[in-house]
């Protein structure tokens, strides 16, 4: 038997292609996963942003790369999204910064007391987390934010040895339903949980998996996820991680 917060899988798909070997830290990862390549129309994608750019930005230097996690180090509480959004995270090169469904998950973050600014807007914004880390299962924009199976299985590699070397964690906001499903798989949860707002399940080796809608526009503006919603959330998050 393997272990249950393993992948399945995941030892076979290592044995053949270690591209993302251990590492000591997530610093050490994060520059690993950066310069990661492995998937070909996700590279052309998110260089081909990158260098055409939207009109509002088109001063700036767009990161187009993938885009390793970011916060503490000793956090509780993991919050999973997608992929970095083509204008936002492609961009800046920060998970949710730079764009609307940013304003939201930081906003709400820095009202529950994980986060020192209400707003994301660059790497270099001061921006800190307490107690709470933001990353994804796909680290490259893909087109129309929907990455292909394969690319998801490809990535998978970086979200396990990251979620690993998160030593402390209690708690996963998931913001959708793939990313309530890719925390599903690594905590091992069998059978696998429907995805749901609210939805609260709790790993066999501890961890509570939290669903919340994703703060993606088309929710936020249709007023599926409204605040109240979103700090109901963070709040019970806050709960379960012991503050």
């Amino acid at each position: 038997m393997g272990d249950p917060r393993v992948p399945e899988g995941r030892e076979a798909r290592a044995t053949a292609a270690s591209y993302a070997p251990p590492v000591g830290d997530l610093q050490a990862l994060a520059e690993r996963i950066s310069e990661c390549r492995r998937c070909e129309r996700l590279v052309a994608w998110r260089e081909t942003v990158a260098t055409e750019k939207r009109a509002a930005y088109r001063d700036e230097d767009y990161w187009g790369r993938p885009v390793p996690g970011f916060g503490d180090p000793a956090a509780r509480v993991v919050i999973v999204g997608l992929a970095p959004a083509a204008h936002g995270a492609n961009r800046t090169g920060r998970m949710f910064t730079g764009d609307r469904s940013g304003d939201w998950l930081y906003g709400a973050l820095f009202r529950a007391g994980f986060a020192s600014q209400p707003t994301s807007t660059h790497r270099d914004d001061g921006m800190v987390l307490s107690d709470a880390f933001v990353t994804a299962p796909v680290r490259c924009a893909p087109p129309s934010n929907r990455p292909m199976p394969a690319e998801r299985d490809a990535c998978r590699e970086w979200f396990t040895a990251e979620m690993e070397l998160l030593e402390r964690l209690r708690v996963v906001v998931a913001l959708g339903a793939f990313g309530f499903a890719e925390s599903a798989r690594w905590l091992g949860l069998s059978p696998r949980p429907a995805f749901a707002h609210g939805a609260e399940v709790i790993a066999p080796d501890g961890p509570t998996l939290l669903g919340c809608y994703h703060v993606s526009q088309q929710n936020t503006f249709t007023g599926r996820l409204t605040e109240p919603m979103l700090d109901a959330v963070f709040t019970r998050a806050r709960q379960l991680a012991g503050h």
